[in-house]
């Protein structure tokens, strides 16, 4: 027990000194090493949205390091914020993009985990529900529904419950949207906020965390998601939620607001500028994924480049430890 509290101890203290530096090459695949299940005694995975770009060279930057984080880290699984497949999402389980988007882009060992995903806008454009049947032919992609919890085990016996929702709904212009509006109008988003208020409130979890598509707050392209705000955010505040995983603004950003943690993480390709930094404790127009470690009493997150430089780290702790 001696040496493993000393390890720990290692790679807080390491972590803290790198918050907020760069760390490229060698030394990132040494620090994320150093914060992996087995010496941390925590839960890694990576997240990261907006990356089905049939390959771009953005995109095939972020797979490389999106891998090597991953093996470092031996992540049990990564999560996918939405617009999985640009510009309209995908017509069929068939449709090429499976292929080009997805399948010969994240090649790396490390990466043949399940992805656990949700929709974005750009995914209801197309068929919604092929993405959710693909789940029955590839060993790895997992959506089985437009959203869904997971309950996931840290080591030593804590557990983090996942909230994944479906957020395009909320969003009252998209009804009126030509390609998505069929999409958006048959869904009943007040069912859905009861079933996250049920889940939340149910749960028994050391750790819950919420994921959507959209920003509740964001100082990207897109910025404050209104909908969200009113209708969601209570929620959050209401079962003690204080973090929230997003993406569909292009970049990386850490706010917080009312002890809320809010990260987009909306770089898996092409990036846009950002506009404003009212909440932000960083923000960044740059591609790129999170690294998270979720341990029993602190959260771990690394916003990481495409070229593999840890730009932002924080660390959360659990509510109430």
């Amino acid at each position: 027990m001696k040496q493993l509290r000393t390890r720990r101890e290692f790679v807080r203290t390491l972590f803290a000194a790198t918050a907020g530096t760069v760390l490229a090459g060698p030394l990132l695949t040494r620090v994320l090493a150093s914060g992996s299940a087995s010496a941390e005694g925590s839960l890694p995975f990576l997240i990261f949205g907006d990356w089905g770009r049939r390959g771009q060279r953005d995109q095939l930057n972020v797979a490389a390091q999106m891998g090597v984080a991953a093996a470092a880290l031996k992540v049990p699984f990564v999560v996918s914020l939405g617009d999985n497949f640009y510009d309209y999402g995908i017509t069929s389980m068939d449709d090429p993009q499976w292929k080009e988007s997805f399948e010969n882009v994240y090649t790396a060992p490390s990466l043949q985990v399940p992805w656990n995903s949700i929709l974005g806008n750009h995914d209801y454009c197309g068929n919604c529900q092929a993405q959710i049947d693909y789940s029955a032919r590839s060993a790895r992609w997992r959506m089985p529904s437009r959203y869904y919890s997971r309950t996931e085990s840290i080591p030593g016996g804590k557990t983090i419950l996942m909230v994944y929702t479906d957020t395009s709904p909320f969003v009252t212009s998209y009804a009126k949207r030509e390609l998505m509006g069929p999409n958006v109008r048959s869904q009943d988003t007040a069912a859905q906020l009861e079933w996250i208020d049920r889940t939340l409130s149910e749960s028994k979890a050391d750790w819950k965390i919420v994921l959507g598509h959209h920003p509740i707050y964001s100082g990207g392209e897109h910025g404050d998601t209104p909908e969200l705000i009113e209708r969601l955010l209570p929620l959050l505040k209401r079962h003690g939620v204080n973090v929230y995983l997003n993406g569909h603004d292009h970049d990386l950003q850490h706010q917080e607001a009312g002890g809320i943690h809010f990260f987009c993480v909306g770089a898996g390709s092409t990036v846009r500028p950002i506009k404003s930094d009212k909440l932000s404790l960083f923000a960044k127009s740059t591609p790129g994924f999170a690294a998270v470690s979720v341990g029993p009493s602190v959260m771990d997150v690394r916003l990481t480049s495409a070229s593999g430089e840890v730009l932002h780290s924080a660390s959360i702790p659990r509510p109430g430890a």
